[in-house]
């Protein structure tokens, strides 16, 4: 995901913490913060003051941005994005290039971000760009609605109500996903926080009123142009593998423009979804990902392991030898113009199932 993208958080020192008050949603849980060891890597990153559950202290406003019907600690963990940490009653990560604080207080958001330079041509109002970022626009009851009516899809909506398509920026969206080959979630999360660690910068934060209060140490998603200039060898230290060939290629494609993430955008979708499995380590699927959760093609239905599963146990349990290409085909057919919240619905409920089981045995198993 351009010059923003994902964020690493590491608390110097976690001695505050607040506790579940009125509202709060569950919080997955994400990977535990570690103390920061070292400031000196490379481009783009920011290092902000601790907010929120400080806020009281120092008496800084947490902006309140309306959300209704919005699952915050449910989006965050869906597996959309990989680069937001729980952080006390909310969550640390980043929107364009702001470090962000948010928390849910029932229907509303409460944010703090690190402003841009004044000098951003793109600068505009935080709330405007938390609503944006997490897709409060989308008519969800509308999108639901839509939903088939048989009971698998019944019961993903049911679980998953409030879930929302995120709107990530391109480079950083293509580059995770590029990543995310034959990985699970929370490899995602390791690789995201490696690249992030390895390739990014760490700066002193801003006196908050003179001050001194713990900080948090951010580090954006490098640009592609960071990358372009590293090595595969060097990449492969964040535990890529193979992908690491793939990334360093599209990197530098998209870095001398000769891949337009920007000028996509008008393209039809045939032709996008073309232009993106032109890149390296870009097939079927990362390039639906990459057309729903970048560029907003709500039609795009990506299929991997889960979905892949679903669709062969729940929609075809009786031919067992359906290829993928016909799966595909169903499923841009069958779940219609919102395709992609479908997909992402069964993808969550499917996997959080999975999840609950696997405990489940795990508990018994201890007895």
């Amino acid at each position: 995901m351009p010059s923003r993208a994902s964020m690493s958080v590491l608390f110097i020192n976690d001695k505050c913490r607040m506790s579940n008050d009125e509202g709060r949603l569950n919080a997955p849980a994400f990977a535990k913060l570690q103390p920061d060891r070292q400031m000196t890597k490379s481009p783009s990153s920011l290092v902000i003051r601790a907010w929120s559950f400080f806020g009281n202290i120092l008496g800084m406003k947490l902006i309140e941005v309306p959300a209704p019907g919005f699952d915050l600690a449910m989006t965050l963990d869906s597996g959309q994005v990989f680069h937001w940490e729980e952080s006390g009653g909310g969550f640390v990560g980043a929107i364009a290039d702001i470090a962000v604080y948010v928390e849910q207080r029932r229907n509303v958001l409460k944010v703090r971000g690190r402003e841009m330079p004044a000098k951003s041509s793109r600068r505009q109002p935080l709330s405007t760009m938390v609503a944006h970022y997490f897709g409060l626009d989308h008519p969800l009851a509308e999108i639901c609605a839509s939903f088939p009516n048989d009971p698998i899809m019944i019961a993903a909506r049911n679980f998953c109500r409030g879930l929302r398509i995120i709107r990530q920026p391109k480079w950083e969206c293509l580059a995770t996903f590029i990543c995310s080959s034959m990985k699970q979630v929370a490899h995602i999360r390791q690789i995201s926080k490696a690249l992030r660690e390895e390739f990014g910068i760490a700066r002193k934060a801003f006196p908050e009123r003179g001050r001194t209060i713990d900080n948090y140490v951010v580090h954006t998603f490098p640009s592609a142009a960071r990358l372009a200039k590293s090595s595969e060898r060097e990449l492969r230290k964040c535990a890529l593998g193979y992908r690491a060939k793939n990334l360093l290629a599209t990197a530098r494609l998209v870095s001398s423009g000769t891949a337009d993430l920007e000028a996509w955008s008008s393209l039809s979708d045939a032709n996008l979804r073309a232009n993106l499995c032109n890149l390296p380590g870009v097939g079927a699927k990362v390039a639906n990902c990459v057309m729903l959760f970048a560029y907003e093609r709500l039609r795009a239905f990506p299929i991997d392991v889960w979905i892949e599963r679903v669709l062969r146990q729940q929609y075809f349990p009786r031919n067992k030898r359906i290829a993928t290409g016909q799966l595909r085909t169903f499923s841009e057919n069958y779940f219609g113009e919102h395709g992609g919240y479908a997909q992402q619905y069964l993808f969550h409920h499917a996997r959080m199932n999975k999840n609950a089981k696997s405990r489940a045995r795990t508990a018994a198993a201890g007895k």
